[in-house]
Parts: C-alpha cells; sequence; structure tokens
C-alpha cells in the first residue's frame, strides 16, 4: 500500500489529528505536522503502542472477528477473444471489547482512537495478504490453463491423427478389393458353406466393426469428436485471478527477444516493425524521439532505420539490393576441370572488302555432307572444323552487335579478322572496326582480300593500316597479316592457321560439366515462332527443357536449333545455338544463364527490368557535359571522351591534333571514334556506350542517329569555325580541373584578459589589432605564433551587444566553441577560404 500522510491516515481512523499526532509523538515517532507521510512500518509502530497502552501484550482483551466474500468478474483481453474471469475478494474486519477497569471518561478519550487506528492497520494487512494471495492463484491458474491448453491439442491432434489412419485404412481396403479378380461362380455348396461360416462369425465380425470403425462408424465418431469439441468450446471457463496490468489490457511477454532485423538500402516503417515483430506505432514513436515524423508506408534510409533497431535492442543485418543476382553467382559457380574450347572470331570489314565471300568461302569449303553445295546460314553465328581443330565465326554486320556486347562488358569475341580490299584499303568503317577491337582489347588478324584482281596494292594497305597502330610482324610488330582470295581460295588454309595460331597462344578454356552460361549474339521476334535468341555458350552444357534467364526475360528452352538449322538437345561450349522459349527478345550482349527454377528467374527479370529503368533515368543526366565534373573521382586522371565527325579529311586530321594537345597531369581528351561524312548510327552508339559526346563540323546527324542520341541522354554539339570548337572543349576541360582553394586574413585579435561566463564559458577580451573579425568565419589560435586550435567563434560581443563584426582598433568578448585554453597574449586570426577556378 502506499504511503499516507497524517491526516489521510487521521480521517480514515475518525480522530482528530492533534490527537493522533500526540500518539505518534507518545510511540517514538518524529511526525509533527498533518502533511508528514507515514509509512507502513510507522502505521505497526503506532499499532504496537497502542496495544501496549491499552494493556493488550500483558492480557488479551476480548474481541469479534467478522470475515466476508464477494466474488466479482473481469474482462480479460478485447473483442470477441476476451474472456471473463471471476475473482474472489475476502474481507475480515475484527471489533475488540472495551475494557471495563480504565475509567469512563479516559475511556471515551483514548477508546475510539485505539480501536479505530487497530481496526486500520488490519484492514491494511489483510488487504495485503489478500493481493498476494490473488497473484498466486492467477499464476497457479495460468499456468493450469496452459497445461490443460496443451493436453487438450494433444489429444486433439491423437484423435485426428487416428481417424485418417483409420480413413487411409478403409481406401486401401477398398483399393485392393477393387484391384482382385471377379471370383468365378460358386456351387450351391461353396454358397451353403460360406453361409454357415458367417453366421458363425457374425458377432466377431460385428466386434471387429465396432473396435475397428467402417465408414458409417468413423463418421459417427468425426460427429461426436465435432460435438466434444462444442461442449468444451462452451464449458464455463475457470475463476481466475488476473494482474493488476492484465486487467483489461494485452498480455505482454515477461522475456524480451533480440530479432535479428534485415535491412536494406530503404525499409518502410511497416516492414521495420514486421522484422521486430513489434507495433508500427512503436516505431513510430521511436523515430519521433529521434526527430523524424514518419507514417507506417513511409520508407527510411539504412543510417535511421540502424538507430531505431538498436535503440529498441535488437540486431542489425544489412542486405544488399542485388540479393537476387548475388543468388544467381552464387547458383553460377562453376566448379570442374577446365578444358580447351573452340575460339570465338569475328570477322569486320568495309562494305564490299570481301567479308561475306571471305565467309563463304570458308563456309562451303568446311560444311558438312548434308549441307554440300549451300551456303545456308540460319544464323548470325556458326561452326567449322578446320584441320586444326573447330573455329566458331559471329557475323557482325554494321557491328551494332558488337559495339552493344562491349557496352555490357561481355568479352565474347576471341579474335577479331579485318577484312581489307587490296584495291580499295583502309577505309571509314574500316578504321571504325579498328577502333571496337582497340577498345574491347582483342586481338587483330589483318586479312588482305582480292589478290587476285590487278590492282591489287598489298603494300599501300600495309602502309595505311600502320599508321592506324597496326603494325606487321615482318615490321616488327604483333599483328598476322595475311593475303587471301576468296574467289580462288589463295592462302585461306594459312589465315585459319593463324587464327588456330593465336587461339593456342591466348589459351582458350571453358568447362564441360556445368549449368550453361554465355551471351546472346542477337535475337529477333518471329511471327511463327515469337522470340528467338541466339546465344553463344561460353560454359557448361545446354539442354532442352532447362529454365534460362537472358537479360530481362525468362523461359524454359521449348527447342534448339544449331548453325545448319537442324534440332539439338544439348551444346557445349563455343557452340552457337538459337533458343526459343523466352517471353521477350533479350538486347546483343545481354548474358544468359541456365537458373534453378521459374520462380527465381521470373523474379530476377522483373529486378533487372526495375534496375534498368533507374540506369536509363541517371545515366540521362550524368551524360550532359555540363554536369560531367560533378561526377569526377578525386585523385583520378579525369577523361573527356568525344566522337569527332567532319566534312572532308583536312578538318578532321586538325581537330584531332588540336585535342591531342590540350590537357594536363589530371584531364585529358580522348577521341574515341573520328571520320568524314554525317553523323550515323554507329557513331552514336559508339557515343553512347563509352559515354562521349558528339562533335559535328559542317556535318549533321541523320534521323535514326537523332532518335538514338536523344533516347540514350548524349549530348550533341554542331560546329562551323574550328576555333569555337577548340574553345568549347578548354572551357570542358577547365571545368574538370579540381578548383585551386586559397585562404586570406581577414582579421586579427590579440587577447588582453580571460573572464568566466556562466552561459559561455570562457570570454577572451580582445582588441582588434588588425582587420576585422567576423562571427561566422573560421578561426585559429596562435600562442607564440604557433597555430594551437582551429575552429569557430561561440560568440562575437561588444559591450553586452551580440555584433556580427569588430572593426580595427576595437575592444570586443570573444568566445571560441569547444576551446577552454585562451590565456592573455594569445592571437586569435579570422580567415576565409576562397574557391578559384583553374584553367588551362
Amino acid at each position: 500500500m502506499a504511503e499516507v500522510t497524517v491526516k489521510q491516515l487521521a480521517d480514515a481512523v475518525g480522530a482528530p489529528v492533534d490527537r493522533l499526532l500526540t500518539q505518534m509523538q507518545q510511540a517514538g515517532l518524529s511526525h509533527k505536522s498533518e502533511g508528514e507521510p507515514v509509512s507502513e512500518q510507522e502505521k505497526q509502530t503506532l499499532l504496537a503502542y497502542l496495544k501496549g497502552n491499552k494493556g493488550d501484550a500483558a492480557k488479551p482483551a476480548g474481541k469479534i472477528t467478522l470475515k466476508r466474500k464477494s466474488t466479482g468478474t473481469l474482462k480479460s483481453g478485447q473483442g470477441r477473444a476476451g474472456r471473463d474471469v471471476t475473482v474472489e475478494i475476502r474481507r475480515k474486519r475484527t471489533y475488540v471489547k472495551r475494557s471495563e477497569t480504565v475509567p469512563e471518561a479516559e475511556s471515551e478519550a483514548t477508546e475510539p482512537v485505539v480501536s479505530q487506528s487497530e481496526l486500520e492497520a488490519q484492514r491494511i494487512h489483510e488487504q495485503e495478504q489478500a493481493r498476494k494471495e490473488a497473484e498466486e492463484q492467477t499464476r497457479v491458474a495460468e499456468a493450469e490453463r496452459k497445461a490443460e491448453a496443451e493436453r487438450r491439442a494433444e489429444e486433439e491432434k491423437r484423435k485426428q491423427d487416428e481417424l485418417e489412419r483409420q480413413q487411409q485404412e478403409q481406401r486401401a481396403a477398398e483399393e485392393k478389393k477393387a484391384s482382385q479378380p471377379e471370383a468365378a461362380p460358386m456351387s450351391a455348396a461353396d454358397v451353403q458353406a460360406k453361409e454357415q461360416s458367417e453366421q458363425r462369425g457374425g458377432k466377431r465380425s460385428r466386434g471387429r466393426e465396432r473396435s475397428s470403425g467402417t465408414p458409417e462408424k468413423g463418421r459417427r465418431r468425426e460427429l461426436s469428436l465435432k460435438s466434444e469439441r462444442r461442449t468444451k468450446r462452451r464449458a464455463p471457463q475457470r475463476d481466475v485471478a488476473l494482474k493488476v496490468d492484465q486487467q483489461g489490457g494485452e498480455f505482454k511477454p515477461e522475456v524480451f527477444i533480440s530479432r535479428e532485423v534485415e535491412v536494406g538500402e530503404v525499409i518502410t516503417v511497416g516492414q521495420l516493425a514486421a522484422g521486430m515483430a513489434v507495433k508500427a506505432g512503436e516505431v513510430i514513436k521511436a523515430l519521433m524521439g529521434l526527430g523524424v515524423m514518419a507514417t507506417i508506408n513511409q520508407a527510411i534510409d539504412q543510417d535511421t532505420a540502424t538507430l531505431v533497431v538498436e535503440e529498441m535492442g535488437h540486431r542489425i543485418k544489412f542486405v544488399s539490393e542485388d540479393v537476387l543476382e548475388e543468388q544467381l553467382e552464387a547458383s553460377l559457380v562453376i566448379e570442374g576441370e577446365a578444358t580447351s574450347r573452340a575460339p570465338v572470331v569475328t570477322v569486320m570489314g568495309h562494305v564490299d572488302h570481301g567479308k561475306t565471300s571471305i565467309l563463304d568461302h570458308i563456309r562451303s569449303a568446311r560444311v558438312t555432307s548434308g549441307e554440300a553445295g549451300g551456303i545456308t546460314q540460319h544464323i548470325g553465328a556458326y561452326s567449322v572444323d578446320t584441320a586444326n581443330g573447330r573455329i566458331t565465326f559471329i557475323d557482325t554486320p554494321g557491328h551494332a552487335a558488337f559495339t552493344s556486347m562491349r557496352a555490357r562488358g561481355a568479352k565474347v569475341t576471341d579474335i577479331v579478322v579485318l577484312v581489307v580490299a587490296a584495291d580499295d584499303g583502309v577505309m571509314p568503317q574500316t578504321e571504325e572496326a579498328i577502333q571496337h577491337a582497340k577498345a574491347a582489347e582483342v586481338p587483330i588478324i589483318v586479312a588482305i582480300n582480292k589478290m587476285d584482281l590487278e590492282g591489287a596494292d598489298p603494300d599501300r594497305v600495309t602502309n595505311e593500316l600502320a599508321s592506324k597502330d597496326l603494325v606487321p610482324e615482318a615490321w616488327g610488330g604483333d599483328v598476322q597479316f595475311k593475303q587471301v582470295s576468296a574467289i580462288t581460295g589463295e592462302g585461306m588454309d594459312e589465315l585459319l592457321e593463324a587464327i588456330s595460331l593465336q587461339a593456342e597462344l591466348s589459351e582458350l578454356t571453358a568447362i564441360n560439366e556445368a549449368p550453361a552460361q554465355g551471351v546472346v549474339v542477337e535475337s529477333r521476334l518471329d511471327r511463327g515462332r515469337g522470340p528467338v535468341a541466339t546465344v553463344l555458350i561460353q560454359n557448361g552444357q545446354l539442354k532442352q527443357g532447362d529454365i534460362v534467364i537472358a537479360g530481362e526475360f525468362y523461359g524454359r528452352v521449348r527447342a534448339m536449333l544449331n548453325d545448319t538449322g537442324a534440332n539439338t538437345k544439348e551444346a557445349g561450349p563455343s557452340q552457337p545455338v538459337e533458343l526459343l522459349g523466352l517471353n521477350g527478345t533479350p538486347g546483343a550482349g545481354d548474358e544468359f544463364a541456365v537458373a534453378a527454377d521459374e520462380r527465381s528467374a521470373r523474379e530476377l527479370a522483373e529486378f533487372r527490368r526495375d534496375k534498368m529503368q533507374e540506369r536509363i533515368q541517371a545515366t540521362q543526366q550524368a551524360a550532359k557535359m555540363d554536369n560531367m565534373f560533378a561526377n569526377m573521382i578525386e585523385g583520378e586522371k579525369r577523361i573527356l571522351k568525344l566522337v569527332v565527325k567532319t566534312d572532308v579529311r583536312g578538318s578532321l586530321e586538325a581537330i584531332v591534333q588540336a585535342m591531342s594537345e590540350l590537357g594536363n597531369d589530371e584531364v585529358a581528351v580522348q577521341v574515341l571514334g573520328s571520320g568524314v561524312g554525317g553523323i550515323s548510327e554507329s557513331d552514336a552508339t559508339m557515343a553512347a556506350t563509352y559515354g562521349a559526346t558528339v562533335f559535328g563540323f559542317n556535318v549533321r546527324a541523320d534521323k535514326t542517329a537523332k532518335i538514338l542520341l536523344e533516347r540514350e541522354g548524349v549530348e550533341l554539339r554542331y560546329y562551323s569555325v574550328i576555333y569555337e570548337l577548340i574553345d568549347d572543349v578548354k572551357a570542358a576541360l577547365s571545368g574538370m580541373l579540381s578548383p585551386e582553394i586559397r585562404e586570406e586574413i581577414v582579421g586579427i585579435a590579440e587577447v588582453r584578459d580571460v573572464f568566466r561566463s556562466p552561459r559561455f564559458g570562457q570570454i577572451a577580451g580582445c582588441m582588434v589589432i588588425e582587420g576585422t573579425v567576423y562571427r561566422n568565419k573560421p578561426i585559429r589560435v596562435l600562442r607564440d605564433n604557433v597555430v594551437i586550435y582551429e575552429g569557430e567563434l561561440e560568440s562575437l560581443r561588444r559591450f553586452k551587444d551580440d555584433v556580427s563584426d569588430v572593426r580595427n582598433g576595437t575592444e570586443c568578448g570573444i568566445g571560441v566553441r569547444n576551446y577552454n585554453d585562451v590565456k592573455a597574449g594569445d592571437l586569435i586570426e579570422v580567415f576565409d577560404t576562397k574557391e578559384i577556378a583553374r584553367s588551362l
């Protein structure tokens, strides 16, 4: 029971306050006023004194004890889920007989106080005992209720299992009876013997039916179980006393459980509450304590979620947003013995330089017997068998597929065969092919074609290619040059041998026994077959029926076609095949892999699709030249990538030469692609792939290239004066340079004395001896011309007024933030920092 004051105790026992104070002082208590509190122990001391004063210790007086018991009902829980609990309250009151030896006047003066004080103390003691008994009954009843519930659950489960077992035995008996062959007709003697046997065993069979349970008995038993459950549900609940904090409220667990909560980059309040198994209101309350106002559906960042989880006593576990990608990578861990594989060769070159003729000659000379006489090329990639092994060729018309593969980081091609006509020399598309091969860091083999023509000049072609950094081996370089003729077949064997030699030097290997993975070469939408994707397998075995995910699409492999157009059930490394069964057309260069099941493949495809949309929006802003220098990393050389197209060769050479001379150790210009003529789709694709800006000098972009540049967010600029182009590049490079930070001392104050302020702590009384002291600028504290502290001002005052600045020759009070070691004679130096833009 809580403490009461002397006045409250006097009102409870029905005695004057002055008389009660007198008795308390006589009992040895120190109470002197009616407002002082009286503890339980002091009440017992007062009661013992009153009993002793009355003579109870020597001779117990006669007394009468009355007991009363009442029953009440409390509501536990909320709604229909609550239950009524009966609470029994027991009260006991004792009346003491007045003593006859005490004088009447004294009896009248003291007996009411003594008897009522004793009764009040006794009543308090009895209520405390009753409360303890009720708590004990509550704990016992709760334990019994849990044990009874567990017993009932086990009994119900046992009965249900028994019923299911009987039903299964009955179904098995019926199936066995139905599966037995129909018996042959019995004779009259057999029928009579069977009837007699049934009559003798009637009782026994009925007894077995009763024990084992026929279908009718099973139904009756099931009904009896249901009625038994209904009866138990309607039965009155036991009387259980509840704790005070449980009456009308929810049951809270007594033991706190610390949980591990998974948090990504962002998480909603509802998800965070579910992870900690608490109500969302508690999480919102914790966020309000941190100064964050959030609703249940609002997302919070990882740092805020970490503070909330740790404050509520749980453990944090950071998870990656790319968990689906990580799970796929973990499932694609390939282990096994690596074996050599066929090289993948891409043939590139200018139009009409004989690229298709070389491919057709290799194809027609190396086809299997089933394809003799035909050059049927069903897909853009195919394999041929040579004397030195199998070689896989990829046809990339327009170089679009090759650029897309390079953009996605898929190194599909092992070797590039550059076809140059001996009578035509290096052409713009030839230069573009060289730029693509160098960007992908792929070895190049040069095939000088059309050697059967009279105007063939291989030396001129060699000189032109040497000027493009393709130096032949005969000149001390590392590039193989082969002179061939697709019409006569001259040099074709040497070309294949060169490819095999380069592949052997590269030591190309793959693992056969593993789930397949590779790269999409091209894809299209066929009217009759749906989405069709040409893929190149890099590792493992791809089988018909596998679940494949390729980029943003997935599906089950319904059919596979090899390079001859024939159906195949299985394909290994370095083999190109056509896949049917995807739900869309993946992009060229997208990686494909065999997934564990269709559900995981679908989730990963949807995740990639959402990430691609976010990436497109981000790259559109990052590609603009005006914001390019804001995304540069400190300490890294910054490169401005350009694609330049001009109207004449002289202007192109002048611009490229001027670009190479610009820059310093921090910034530089890299011309990824250049040429003469209009801006084509291939130029736009290269600029979008490598994050470059397109410059057009007296040329314009065609419609297709313009649409592509706008969709990818690539900046396009036109110029007609070469100096304007160079000035813009200089300005862009200057913006990419890190600004120069300069400090300027704006004021110096000398400390004359030091004071103590209850609000700001240590205050330095100063005289401004140079410049102006500003309150909102950084400062340094100097002692003997040595910097001992650098920070900010806490306060700046002139007399009793706060001021923003104090000029030269004026006294002021300065409080330095987080520093209390200022001494007389120190100098406080106020300085300012400025960023000065640099230029080349």
